[in-house]
């Protein structure tokens, strides 16, 4: 690690002043990911590397934020980013958000606190859906309904089955037909409490736009199935009723819900396959947990949000 921060230290004149880097080891990201550390030991900035044949699209990856921050998204800020040709890397460096991932904190919180946070996050997504997609993208429909039958020939022939498929995937085969002339705008397309900070009971802010990609904005919200209502059910419908002006969505947000929650069982039995495959039996985990709270997809609003009953 010494000869490599000395190094980026070398290459990138921002860092001269810095006391030392520490690695960080979570997610599935390929980038190489640092906190940076003042002369004081705060941590200031996060550092990511990457090869530097990803350059191009890492700087459209960056200008996303400059949007992010124009739009005044609580989220890291764009500080610079460049190439160190002699290592064959490129990087970005954004500011340091204080505190820790909702994941480790909403436990920790009162009931309330939880809730309030998720109507937080619900917030800051309504500010990043209002990026509208360039005018050469292919529409939603289009580039999502190609990409699930390239999926569902995959989790065809990946000798993995989901318990009870043919129910959701005739739900999804009956749905499709819902996403015609859905908005393309921008998601940061990893909304989820591990990528989420929180600070002193408070959403510090989001992190990770690594991911971003353009579509339905309703689409972000399967990773509230997936991940973040196993952790905080009161944090989950905050996010929902936060988004909706403090109310529940209607029949139409939880039919593309639904439908989008469906694909992803089929595409994340053959993305963990092909990436993590010894954690296959956590992801079948939380499919037969999201079977479950929709009911084998008889039911299209999940069990954990009809069910929730506030106690504040």
């Amino acid at each position: 690690m010494v000869n490599e921060y000395e190094q980026f230290r070398k290459g990138i004149p921002l860092l001269c002043g810095s006391s030392k880097l520490e690695r960080i080891h979570k997610g599935y990201s390929s980038d190489a990911k640092y906190i940076v550390y003042a002369s004081d030991g705060r941590p200031q900035y996060i550092l990511r590397t990457y090869g530097i044949d990803r350059d191009p699209a890492k700087r459209l990856e960056y200008n996303s934020l400059k949007h992010m921050e124009k739009h005044d998204v609580t989220c890291s800020r764009p500080i610079e980013i460049g190439v160190l040709p002699e290592l064959e890397l490129g990087y970005m460096i954004v500011s340091y958000l204080e505190g820790n991932e909702a994941s480790e904190e909403l436990p920790l919180l009162t009931e309330e606190e939880q809730f309030n946070i998720g109507v937080e996050a619900g917030l800051e997504l309504l500010k990043i859906h209002q990026v509208s997609c360039p005018d050469d993208m292919k529409s939603w429909e289009e580039r999502t309904a190609a990409k699930h039958r390239r999926y569902r020939k995959e989790y065809a022939e990946c000798g993995v089955s989901i318990p009870n498929d043919e129910k959701f995937l005739s739900f999804i085969d009956d749905n499709l037909h819902l996403m015609k002339g859905r908005p393309n705008l921008y998601q940061h397309d990893d909304f989820h409490i591990g990528n989420l900070i929180v600070k002193d009971g408070k959403l510090s802010g989001v992190i990770d736009f690594n991911r971003y990609d353009w579509g339905d904005p309703i689409h972000e919200f399967l990773k509230v199935g997936m991940f973040s209502a196993e952790v905080s059910v009161p944090f989950a419908v905050g996010q929902i009723q936060g988004y909706h002006n403090r109310t529940s969505p209607g029949d139409e947000f939880w039919r593309l819900y639904s439908l989008y929650l469906g694909m992803t069982l089929v595409s994340s039995v053959v993305w963990i396959l092909k990436v993590k495959r010894d954690e296959l039996d956590e992801m079948l985990r939380k499919i037969n947990k999201v079977m479950d709270d929709h009911s084998n997809f008889e039911l299209t609003v999940p069990k954990w949000y009809s069910e929730y009953k506030p106690g504040f």
